[in-house]
């Protein structure tokens, strides 16, 4: 058996266990949630095997029998557990009594009780390149927040990168091949249309679903309109309309494969406007690429789109590592042109900014100079409370430039 990789949301799951009845640990599909679960409970249930599931369905309350804290995994499946869990949480009057994992949330969520101040919500993401192994973590995030004077030297390759991307962040696909990998994930996307997304209510057309995230794959990173990916993603004559495309990404954010980018929400300068349009990013890059069946090597044949997925796992990584600092990721774009790919603010107002480029010195040169037009853009109490300018490249070497502003390869990034 496999021995177990350690995760970074590991110890903020202890922390939950100790502070709450219970911790639902939520994600996409292979992202290790049952694996993960499973490291820190002392007892379990599975319900999605028959037995279990059929007695839950009879009797919630029976499947919660066990040591604590007990796993109840695919909980959703059964959606009426969700209350017992509650009441038995009230009643053993106890902290961490239970993990619950799920791929999907339930549509009924708005109509149970919200287990507010009883159980902690978590997300788990697709592994970090510093939890598969392939970032040295020599610049950690938080330093951001602080001094950084040291330069680091290492990482993958460019080429690397476009391996990485294609084999992606999955637990159960980080030690095969870039080919091998993306045979798999050629599957799983196609039963998100055939299959996950058919457990919901109002499941959406197979067909039309998968179109959409072709449409999705080739618009990554980017501020696509609902009205454009309608136009992609449209079948023959008769497509998808921009509130029927709502709903599907609204679907997909629901067996947690898409995340959302939103826009930063900050006060500007009087005379420009913000743009609010979300990013749209797979929780993983080579769900993508698996999508649109692109290799390492077409990957490196097309720059741009290369730079495009490369942005998105630069994206995932930063989610992953944020999350263990408390903080949230935006973007930031308004009408004067001015884009930033992400803003990373903490609970206390402080932000780091980041553009994320291959490399290549004028790219490097033109992102330092977006990075300092900030300035001009927001009011002057919110930019006292910036931290840091940052690049992130796929080059393999970390320093701060004359102007401030810092470098830094993500393969040497780390929580």
């Amino acid at each position: 058996m496999p021995s177990y990789r350690p995760r970074l949301i590991d110890q903020r799951l202890e922390n939950k266990l100790r502070s709450s009845g219970g911790v639902l640990l939520r994600g996409a599909r292979q992202v290790g949630k049952t694996t993960t679960a499973l490291k820190h409970a002392k007892s379990f249930v599975r319900l999605d095997e028959s037995g279990p599931r059929q007695l839950a369905q009879v009797e919630p309350g029976a499947v919660l029998e066990g040591e604590a804290p007990r796993l109840i995994d695919e909980w959703q499946l059964v959606p009426d557990v969700w209350n017992s869990i509650r009441h038995e949480i009230d009643s053993r009057q106890a902290k961490g009594q239970f993990i619950l994992t799920g791929s999907a949330a339930p549509s009924d969520d708005l109509t149970r009780h919200s287990g507010a101040g009883r159980i902690a919500r978590m997300t788990l993401r697709p592994m970090a390149l510093a939890e598969s192994g392939e970032s040295s973590g020599k610049v950690k995030l938080a330093s951001l927040w602080g001094e950084w004077d040291s330069g680091a030297i290492g990482g993958p390759t460019v080429a690397e990168y476009a391996e990485l991307i294609v084999r992606g962040g999955w637990p159960g696909l980080v030690d095969q091949s870039a080919a091998t990998a993306s045979d798999a994930l050629v599957d799983y996307v196609e039963n998100l249309s055939s299959v996950d997304l058919q457990a919901l209510d109002s499941a959406p057309d197979p067909v039309r679903i998968t179109a959409l995230i072709r449409a999705l794959a080739r618009n990554t990173a980017t501020e696509v309109s609902l009205t454009k990916l309608a136009a992609e993603a449209q079948i023959g004559e008769r497509g998808p309309t921009a509130q029927t495309v709502r709903k599907y990404l609204d679907q997909l954010t629901q067996i947690y494969v898409l995340d959302e980018l939103p826009a930063w929400p900050v006060h500007l300068r009087s005379s420009i406007a913000q743009r609010v349009k979300p990013r749209w990013h797979f929780v993983d890059p080579s769900i993508g690429a698996a999508a649109l069946r692109v290799t390492p090597g077409t990957l490196l044949d097309d720059v741009e789109t290369l730079g495009l997925f490369f942005e998105s796992l630069a994206v995932r990584d930063l989610r992953a590592y944020a999350d263990t600092i408390n903080s949230r990721v935006f973007h930031y774009r308004d009408a004067e042109g001015l884009e930033v790919d992400t803003v990373i603010e903490r609970p206390d107002g402080t932000w780091a900014a980041c553009e994320i480029k291959l490399g290549g010195q004028w790219a490097i040169d033109q992102a330092a100079t977006n990075l300092l037009r900030l300035r001009n853009r927001l009011t002057p109490d919110k930019w006292s409370r910036v931290a840091s300018l940052n690049i992130i490249t796929a080059g393999a070497t970390s320093y701060r430039r004359k102007d401030g502003v810092r470098v830094i390869a993500l393969g040497q990034l780390a929580a």
